[in-house]
């Protein structure tokens, strides 16, 4: 029998998980020494890359010694805590990353709820010991106190610590080691997690917990196999969440070794493969032998908490810019995001618009980052939140904000998201000039907050948040204080007309940009929204004065990229997504109709 460990890194956003994957896939040996690897290596896709962020999680396999170690790099978003909750069900014991100098953030505090839930002793890797201000010893006992009131058990709050620096690949048990390669590591995972539970001789019984897609063998489900063994060309049956089963035959089954997927021919208890074969395969289904049919408990999924509504462009560029432009064309693309992403819903509203549901923005404009670069153009809403009704009480989500910010900031922090309806819970001294506050908000109230946020503390502040539950709605909620600039005219933008401009607010726009009736081309300056003509040249005649025909002086533009632009909507606005631009604009494009409209609504 293989000696199988099955272990998942968790960790906050830039904790270091994907690094110290890294590090543990060199050190193994699992990459030829002539290899070319790229750094961050997990980060499969161009948007990972980018922003430096895991978006989904993905498995692993190294060998050290006699054992096959099987590891899951997971997401450190908040917003991608449904892919975190599935992977920690697949797996026997967790490494815990904390950052030496951040210590304990709220994701930390969301994965390890789950995991301790699910009965694991995590191993608790402090990261980052190298950083000036790093405080191994705090961060230590910060984990304890948080093990302790999640209610840990005695066994739980004996967790093993390693000491690591994950960039220079070293770890060691005592501070005091000599600084040399990461074995503390591997032969702490060998020693302290459990061996996989299930036997290779019992009736075959594994769970899908990851789907991932091939153009030439359809569907596989990234499974874990809790019995028995599965084999190429075995039938088994397939029992899907709502208790259907399906028969279907093992077309492929796919190994993991390093970075690479192997064909195997059978595989068994404990392990984890990829199974191509069933087209009707989901995440949480089960796959069993057809003479002892026996279910596994189906995955629990957060519901989203956030929804836009996505629409066929109908703006005078429409389908100028973009190759997919029609509602089944977008339809298809929201369909085939929803197969992979369960986290995500999708309903069709009628009249080429769908409501997108999701944990949060980054989410939602991840999967529009894509579809732009993929070729489609569409146009997005102000995001909402999803209430709910309960016993008659008119529910809605609130959010655990933590804010790390300089000293000097924290009563302008304090002061804006009081206006937002938070409430503060703490506020605690950190090390170089620092305030860490802590605060519980309405999901609605973080909206469109964050931009504000890094002005008011001059980039310099950290805000992280996490799901905590469903509250009693708690009242209006105040909007944007700017008013829009708004373009009364068709046609491109003159140098000269935004020269003119610029001394009513902010603009988006530069010389040369398309513009159109009813696109907002910058903020305005007071509350009220103002039409504007962006289009006007000067005026030339053959007489020349001195003074008035200077060169102009143009302030460069405000760069508005997806997550700013959707936050800084309000609800009569929509933004219009090319793969070549993003516009803002209202939703009723006359000047005229949209007074009326106004009129209304108040």
């Amino acid at each position: 029998m293989q000696k199988i460990k099955n272990i998942a890194v968790i960790a906050h956003v830039d904790h270091g998980k994907t690094t110290l994957v890294d590090g543990l896939l060199q050190q193994s040996g699992t990459f030829r020494e002539n290899q070319q690897v790229d750094e961050r290596v997990m980060d499969s896709n161009d948007i990972e890359k980018e922003r430096g962020i895991t978006i989904l999680s993905k498995n692993t396999a190294i060998t050290y010694g006699d054992y096959k170690i099987n590891i899951i790099d997971t997401p450190g978003h908040a917003d991608f805590g449904g892919e975190v909750e599935r992977v920690l069900k697949m797996v026997d014991s967790v490494l815990l990353l904390v950052d030496a100098q951040e210590g304990v953030m709220p994701q930390t505090k969301f994965v390890v709820k789950k995991a301790l839930e699910l009965g694991h002793r995590p191993i608790v890797v402090v990261n980052k010991i190298d950083k000036p201000g790093a405080e191994p010893d705090r961060v230590v006992d910060e984990v304890f106190d948080l093990f302790a009131a999640m209610d840990a058990n005695d066994e739980q709050l004996e967790f093993p610590v390693v000491y690591a620096a994950a960039r220079d690949g070293y770890a060691k048990i005592n501070l005091e080691d000599e600084n040399k390669d990461l074995t503390p590591l591997f032969e702490t995972i060998i020693n302290e997690v459990p061996e996989p539970k299930g036997s290779p001789e019992n009736p075959a019984q594994a769970q899908v917990f990851t789907l991932d897609s091939d153009p030439f063998i359809g569907k596989i489900g990234i499974s874990r196999i809790f019995n028995g063994k599965l084999k190429k060309g075995d039938t088994l049956t397939l029992v899907r969440a709502d208790g259907e089963k399906v028969n279907g035959r093992i077309t492929k089954l796919i190994g993991f070794k390093g970075l690479d997927r192997i064909e195997i021919d059978e595989a068994e208890a404990g392990d984890i493969v990829a199974v191509a074969g069933f087209n009707s395969i989901d995440i949480g289904d089960t796959l069993c032998d057809p003479d002892h049919i026996e279910a596994l408990d189906p995955l629990h999924i957060e519901e989203p908490t956030l929804s836009v509504m996505m629409s066929v462009n109908d703006s005078p560029l429409a389908g100028t810019e973009g190759k997919h432009v029609t509602g089944n064309k977008i339809k298809d693309r929201l369909l085939k995001e929803v197969e992979t992403n369960i986290a995500m819903k999708v309903e069709d509203a009628g009249e080429g618009k769908f409501r997108v549901s999701g944990r949060g923005e980054l989410q939602i404009t991840i999967l529009a980052e894509n579809m732009r670069r993929e070729g489609f153009e569409f146009s997005l809403s102000r995001p909402e939140v999803i209430t709910k009704e309960e016993n008659g009480v008119h529910l809605e989500p609130f959010e655990f904000v933590v804010v790390d910010v300089p000293d000097e900031y924290s009563g302008a922090v304090i002061e804006k998201l009081g206006k937002r309806k938070a409430e503060m819970k703490s506020m605690t001294p950190m090390a170089d000039g620092y305030t860490r506050l802590e605060f519980e908000i309405p999901a609605r109230g973080l909206i469109g907050y964050r931009g504000e946020f890094l002005t008011d503390t001059k980039g310099e502040g950290i805000i992280n948040s996490s799901f905590l539950e469903y509250r009693p709605f708690s009242g209006v909620h105040h909007k944007r204080i700017n008013g829009a600039l708004v373009s009364m005219e068709n046609g491109e933008a003159a140098g000269f007309a935004i020269f003119n401009l610029q001394d009513r607010g902010r603009m988006f726009i530069k010389p040369q940009d398309k513009v159109y009736v009813g696109m907002i081309i910058g903020e305005h300056a007071r509350p009220n929204d103002l039409d504007v003509n962006p289009i006007k040249g000067k005026q030339l005649t053959n007489v020349r004065a001195s003074g008035s025909d200077d060169a102009i002086k143009l302030v460069p533009p405000a760069d508005m990229n997806l997550e700013k632009a959707l936050e800084w909507i309000e609800d009569d606005e929509l933004l219009e997504i090319t793969p070549l631009n993003i516009r803002i604009r209202k939703k009723v494009l006359d000047p005229v109709a949209r007074k009326r409209a106004s009129r209304k609504t108040k």
